[in-house]
């Protein structure tokens, strides 16, 4: 199980896992890389494949971040849809992100071959349809838009689905999925190989910008570096501005047993609010239906019973599908204006960010490898400018305004009160935040009785976390920082723990 969460992924219980040794001195690198998901290990890879010398550096395990929490779909078919990002980043801005993406699919493709990873890396299509009774004009304007953003896609009558008509479809081509924890693995490996280090249980704390880059851990020692980048989910380098461009989503996903051939191999999305996302992957001689969704902010969802919505949906759909026997959840970055921001850090020369993944994290990951290596190494790259994470879109100010209100408007939980008395009222397994004087304090009381209680303050920016009954966590619903029963940072962008009450 993941340090921290109280569920497992389908993709850790069958991927090696690997740990390295925590940094232990002050070492001088080339290129320090923070982060052991597929962003920050892409990067490493590609840099160490051109004689650069890289070390990485991670918290937990090789993989064991968001990268182990994803549903591995590798699409350029867009999540929030091309007709969106024709609005947002124009018609030559769309086509570039549909390259991108697909050129991230390729370079998985080339790395799984020139490595030999074992990772099912499989090209099959993608199928977009709504729920029923909905006007399929969306499938219409978004094939336009997919068309002229340089993509192989075509209506269709239906998805190739037995157990339910979906009604008109829009079929993507030379999609792909593969195996996340197989393959971090492998790039690690390999990266090994190429003469790179890695070490995990290592927690970074401070980024200083300069030449060099000096790149400080939770024990002292520093790294020192022609540059760094931060490949953390949400960077922890930064205190404001990248938190106020982009919001923490939580995701959800089962795994269940189907009979082999009940589902035609693809991708499968619907429009639905909230939408899903379905693919199938091959546990020994067991079909596993995979099915995501059901996301919704950080921090501000904790009533409704989301694996058991995701169940109830897909059992509708696929009646063969036996009991979910794996569920898990992950955290989403949604940038304002729908892409990731990757390259130079604002205002800063050798300090690099890869964030923002949008529900895409396997292709922005490895488009943040592609993209930081060309800027690193002083290469051009046709991509830099619309990942820039400087970058403005006067189309997003809607949405950027609203994100931040609804960020501003979680300041009002200092003044309520807890629908528990005391702390000693707390039955097992449960939690609330108190307020103590003039402190708030988060307390919960494990199954064996045991209470813990810690600062409900998140040391980013003051907001008061909220409790996540799924992973057994607090949860930050302003920037999404997340923290153990005891503290113990999970997720950035907060860089200490929850202070003892």
């Amino acid at each position: 199980m993941d340090k921290g969460q109280n569920t497992t992924s389908l993709w850790t219980v069958t991927s090696p896992q690997l740990s390295f040794p925590p940094l232990s001195a002050d070492i001088t690198t080339q290129v320090c890389i923070v982060g052991a998901g597929i962003a920050g290990l892409t990067t490493a890879y590609l840099l160490a494949r051109e004689g650069t010398q890289v070390t990485v550096l991670d918290s937990g395990d090789v993989g064991g971040g968001e990268t182990g929490r994803t549903t591995a779909h590798l699409a350029s078919a867009l999540d929030d849809r091309f007709t969106k990002l024709e609005k947002l980043h124009g018609v030559e801005g769309a086509r570039l992100a549909a390259q991108s993406h697909a050129a991230a699919i390729d370079e998985i493709g080339r790395i799984v071959q020139t490595e030999g990873i074992d990772c099912d890396f499989t090209r099959l299509d993608g199928y977009l349809f709504v729920p029923p009774g909905e006007s399929t004009d969306l499938l219409d304007q978004e094939y336009a838009a997919a068309t002229r953003a340089g993509l192989s896609c075509d209506l269709m009558s239906r998805a190739p689905l037995n157990y339910f008509d979906t009604g008109h479809a829009l079929c993507f081509y030379n999609q792909g999925q593969f195996h996340p924890g197989r393959y971090v693995a492998g790039l690690a490996h390999a990266i090994q190989r190429l003469g790179g280090t890695i070490h995990t249980a290592t927690r970074v704390v401070e980024v200083k910008d300069g030449n060099p880059v000096r790149v400080v851990t939770s024990e002292g020692h520093v790294v020192t570096a022609r540059a760094a980048v931060a490949a953390t989910n949400t960077p922890v380098i930064d205190r404001f501005q990248i938190h106020t461009k982009q919001a923490p989503y939580r995701t959800y996903a089962i795994a269940a047993p189907i009979p082999t051939g009940d589902v035609t191999p693809a991708l499968y999305w619907d429009t639905a609010d909230p939408y899903h996302y379905v693919r199938l992957e091959q546990v020994d001689e067991q079909t596993m239906l995979i099915v995501g969704g059901e996301d919704h902010k950080t921090g501000q969802d904790t009533n409704r019973d989301h694996f058991r919505c995701l169940e109830t949906w897909a059992r509708e759909r696929w009646p063969s599908m036996g009991r979910a026997t794996v569920q898990w959840s992950g955290q989403v970055l949604e940038p304002v204006d729908s892409l990731a921001y990757i390259g130079r850090n604002p205002g800063e020369h050798n300090v690099y960010i890869a964030t923002g993944d949008s529900g895409h994290g396997m292709t922005h990951g490895t488009i943040a490898g592609i993209l930081l290596r060309d800027l690193i190494l002083g290469r051009g790259n046709e991509w830099a400018a619309l990942y820039d994470p400087a970058r403005k879109r006067l189309a997003a100010a809607a949405e950027y305004l609203k994100e931040n209100v609804n960020v501003a408007a979680q300041y009002l939980d200092w003044l309520k009160g807890s629908p528990v008395a005391s702390p000693e009222d707390l039955r097992p397994n449960s939690a609330a935040v108190f307020t103590k004087g003039t402190h708030k304090i988060a307390a919960y009381r494990d199954s064996s009785g045991a209470l813990h209680q810690v600062s409900a303050v998140c040391p980013h920016l003051g907001c008061l976390v909220a409790w996540n009954e799924v992973e057994n966590t607090w949860d930050c619903p302003c920037h999404g920082s997340r923290f153990d029963i005891d503290g113990t940072v999970i997720n950035g962008p907060a860089v200490t723990g929850l202070k003892s009450a």
